[in-house]
């Protein structure tokens, strides 16, 4: 095995793979200001992953005060605590950028409504 597989195998989070593109999430990530650490939560849609292994990525874009505010964080860093899943969504497209150009009620994702066999599965 290559030298910096080996290296990027160890640092991989398990579980950290737990939503899918067009689900509306919260990362919960830390800050650190000076000699102080705090934890953040950034809500939006993920509307794009990007990359394999440990450079994996996800986009994450919300509504802030009627400005669209996209932040892209890396699926494996440490400074990420965790990730939840608010609402699954449901779409037909790998890269949600569409969004970007929508307003209002527009930027809306359809729900995705799971049977209860299926809820027991996942």
């Amino acid at each position: 095995m290559d030298l910096i597989k080996s290296i990027e195998a160890k640092q991989i989070k398990e579980n950290a793979e737990n939503f899918h593109i067009g689900d509306t999430i919260k990362v919960f990530f830390k800050i650190i200001e000076g000699a102080t650490e705090r934890v953040q939560i950034f809500e939006g849609a993920c509307i794009a992953k990007s990359n394999t292994g440990i450079r994996k990525a996800f986009t994450v874009r919300k509504l802030s005060y009627g400005v669209g505010v996209e932040r892209i964080f890396p699926l494996h860093s440490p400074r990420i605590q965790k990730i939840e899943v608010v609402r699954p969504g449901k779409v037909r497209r790998a890269k949600l950028y569409y969004l970007r150009g929508r307003v209002g009620k527009a930027v809306k994702i359809k729900e995705l409504i799971r049977k209860k066999a299926d809820k027991v599965n996942a």
